[in-house]
């Protein structure tokens, strides 16, 4: 009897430590899937070399879409480019620093901006 309530007991903890780990998993595999994504679509489509860009970071979203990555180049790094990798990767969006702001950088000073008809 006592082996059996072991082995309920074993199974009820590997339940609850899969249970436990499996969405942190999923999230951290996802960001690093999408940083990947990105710097393949920069080199590869856009012909960044890997010198020029200082970080491509995988992000995760609290709300949609999910998955972002957030990149920084190296000739810029007071702004953070949001790229989306869902079907195609595109840019979404720009993150100039407030001390950029405060010097006067505007969107028309950024020099990784991607033009879109379809936004902004």
């Amino acid at each position: 009897m006592k082996k059996k309530k072991k082995y309920v007991l074993s199974a009820v903890l590997i339940i609850m430590v899969i249970l436990v780990l499996t969405p942190i998993i999923y999230v951290q595999v996802n960001k690093l899937i999408y940083a990947h994504r990105v710097t393949e679509y920069l080199i590869e489509e856009k012909k960044y070399t890997q010198e020029e860009i200082e970080s491509v970071e995988g992000i995760w979203n609290v709300k949609l879409p999910p998955f972002s990555a957030e990149v920084t180049f190296k000739d810029e790094p007071d702004v953070e480019y949001i790229y989306f990798a869902h079907n195609e990767v595109l840019q979404f969006a720009h993150r100039i620093s407030e001390e950029a702001q405060r010097r006067g950088k505007t969107k028309s000073d950024l020099k990784h901006v991607e033009p879109t008809n379809d936004r902004e």
